[in-house]
């Protein structure tokens, strides 16, 4: 059976300009959660939906090999990293991070990243205007060190954020964008294979059961320890994504400010309202528009036949607003999360299915924690919103309010 068809001879253009939108809007047109199109002259399906996430991420069909373009692997993941791995090789791997992220280790990074907070705030004070991604992102980096237990302070935490966040903002780019993130990068790996050489020889010391205790110590399926270059990745592979959380942020602050009755929901800082609060914000605002992936198991779906090597991209904004699973899909309503658990392949900002199994990030145990104690600080800091340009652009990936949000703690 054929698939419904995108009628452009090539979808690249619309893809880029409609950013965020253009799995959406195709399905919608064409009457169907599956497509065909061609993106960069490449053939390509197109899926969003819960089944089609369910297919996606049952752990056998895909691998995440040739997926993507290398510059957004590169500053993303990089070849060798969890991320890249499939099978049996990244069910082990994975565990290594799955150890970091559950339970109190979240609640942990959380309480740096509100320390770091309360010692910025003075700071912030003494400026006109504060740029809250570049902020966030600081105090993110920091904090992440300090969980890891390689603290950081001064100029190597600028250092490392101004990586980090070229590398994030670099990923879903082309041209300077991508090759200032991937320079950024390499000075990024370089520090990171100090540290982790630094702990293996002792010079550094830290605790046995720290974070980055466990990373060097890791050992993969052969039973060796990952080799130097690896482990650099891997400690990039918590740093990176925990500092792109600060788009998060970023998207939670403004919340509180545009959406209708958003701060009134959360003014008794109930913890079950902050965790409805913080699956909306992942829900509702763009974070990452697709996931690729490469079919690694022919299978049918949809009555078609999806051989070895194709290239499919499901929408993850796209899920997060099928009005199939969401009433009101374009609606901010926190409320929705009070009486519903998110199902593992309907609320996908961080991906789906089981973080154990599959390419599900670890990392939303975090994001969630982080989200939930950022909305009580802003609620007890006194601030203002400058005159600023508050749009979000969808055709630029990852997004931000086009003026990175500017605040006034003055």
């Amino acid at each position: 059976m054929q698939l419904p068809h995108d009628p452009s001879l090539d979808s690249t253009r619309a893809f880029f300009s409609e950013g965020y939108d253009w799995i959406g809007n195709r399905c919608r047109a064409l009457g169907t959660d599956v497509f065909r199109a061609r993106i960069l002259l490449r053939p390509v399906v197109c899926m969003m939906g819960e089944e089609a996430a369910r297919r996606f991420y049952d752990g056998e069909s895909f691998t995440r090999a040739g997926a993507m373009p290398q510059t957004t692997l590169r500053q993303l993941q990089d070849k060798g990293s969890v991320q890249t791995l499939d099978g049996a090789a990244h069910r082990h791997r994975k565990q290594l991070f799955l150890s970091m992220m559950v339970g109190d280790p979240a609640e942990a990074l959380a309480d740096a990243f509100e320390r770091r907070w309360h010692a910025e705030l003075p700071q912030w004070r003494n400026q006109e205007e504060v740029r809250m991604h570049e902020a966030f992102g600081r105090l993110l980096c920091g904090a992440a060190c300090d969980w890891l237990g390689v603290p950081l302070e001064g100029d190597a935490l600028d250092r490392r954020t101004h990586e980090m966040l070229a590398m994030i903002d670099g990923a879903g780019s082309v041209g300077t964008r991508a090759w200032r993130g991937l320079a950024l990068r390499r000075r990024a790996e370089r520090w990171a294979r100090a540290v982790v050489t630094q702990v293996r020889d002792g010079t550094r010391t830290v605790g046995e059961d720290t974070p980055i205790a466990r990373l060097a110590g890791f050992r993969d399926l052969d039973g060796g320890l990952l080799d130097l270059r690896t482990a650099g990745v891997e400690l990039l592979n918590i740093v990176r994504p925990t500092v792109a959380v600060a788009r998060f942020l970023c998207f939670a602050t403004l919340a509180l400010h545009q959406e209708p009755g958003a701060a009134a929901f959360v003014a008794d800082r109930e913890p079950a309202r902050l965790q409805a609060f913080a699956q909306e914000v992942r829900r509702f605002y763009p974070f990452f528009p697709v996931i690729g992936g490469r079919v690694r198991t022919p299978f049918r779906f949809r009555e078609h036949e999806f051989g070895q090597g194709d290239w499919v991209m499901l929408g993850l904004h796209a899920t997060n607003h099928d009005p199939r699973l969401w009433e009101a899909p374009e609606a901010f309503r926190p409320e929705r999360f009070l009486d519903r658990e998110p199902g593992a392949f309907a609320l996908i900002p961080q991906g789906a299915g089981a973080h154990a199994d599959d390419h599900r990030c670890p990392g939303e145990w975090i994001t969630l924690a982080l989200l939930r104690r950022l909305v009580p600080l802003l609620l007890a800091a006194e601030y203002r919103l400058p005159p600023q340009d508050l749009t979000i652009p969808h055709d630029r990936f990852p997004t931000l309010p086009r003026s990175e949000l500017r605040l006034s703690f003055a």
